[in-house]
């Protein structure tokens, strides 16, 4: 092999070394390939937090930091989360990251874990959080939603379910159907019917009816 081949090649592998050396090739590869990493905040600035990845300055939006709305973002400080790269720009210094795509993948595989958890037939209790023309959503226990039917809400008639629930009730309900990630419920099922009132009434025995009615026919006679 020559030295011109030689010399070659070791550029080559000069050049490799330093592509994947590069901090903003390896930011880069983290965001192809989804990669989950753990950061420390850093410091807060006007509309999110600062983190440092593989030695660049990286920002997190507030927006992306959690799931719901985050209302102190201070206290966020120095705490170390979950997150991935989500833009890599290079030519504009700019490194976004965010922790919201795991936080959804992970509130899902625990919506799936607790749906596996539910049977049809059980009871739970729930608090009503919203009501509907056609029923109301209930936000049970374990921390997943369903809907009691309009139907399903008395035994008796009921025109809209706002005119015998209010929204923060706390309400016992029957699983009775779990269909496509949808709970069905039903506080009807859970009323108990009323007991048919019974009268004791005295059957007279035939005898005493046969004499009755001789009687009856003796006063007609006279």
């Amino acid at each position: 092999m020559s030295e011109e081949m030689l010399q070659t090649e070791s550029m080559a592998d000069y050049e490799d070394q330093f592509d994947n050396a590069n901090p903003w090739n390896i930011v880069s590869r983290y965001m192809n390939e989804k990669e989950n990493l753990t950061v420390k905040i850093e410091g807060i600035v006007s509309g999110g937090a600062i983190v440092y990845l593989e030695g660049l300055r990286g920002f997190i939006p507030v927006s992306r930091l959690s799931l719901s709305y985050v209302d102190n973002i201070e206290s966020y400080l120095l705490q170390e989360i979950e997150v991935r790269v989500i833009d890599v720009n290079q030519a504009e210094n700019k490194l976004v990251l965010s922790a919201r795509e795991i936080l959804k993948e992970k509130e899902k595989q625990e919506m799936a874990r607790k749906m596996s958890q539910i049977e049809i037939g059980g009871i739970m209790e729930g608090v009503i959080e919203s009501l509907q023309s056609y029923g109301a959503f209930v936000r049970l226990s374990n921390g997943l939603s369903g809907l009691v039917h309009v139907s399903q809400i008395s035994d008796k008639r009921v025109k809209l379910p706002s005119d015998v629930l209010t929204i923060g009730d706390n309400i016992t309900v029957k699983i009775i159907g779990v269909k496509d990630g949808k709970i069905s419920l039903s506080i009807k099922a859970l009323i108990e019917p009323e007991e048919e009132i019974v009268e004791n009434v005295e059957i007279p025995e035939a005898e005493e009816v046969g004499t009755s009615l001789g009687e009856l026919f003796k006063k007609l006679q006279l």
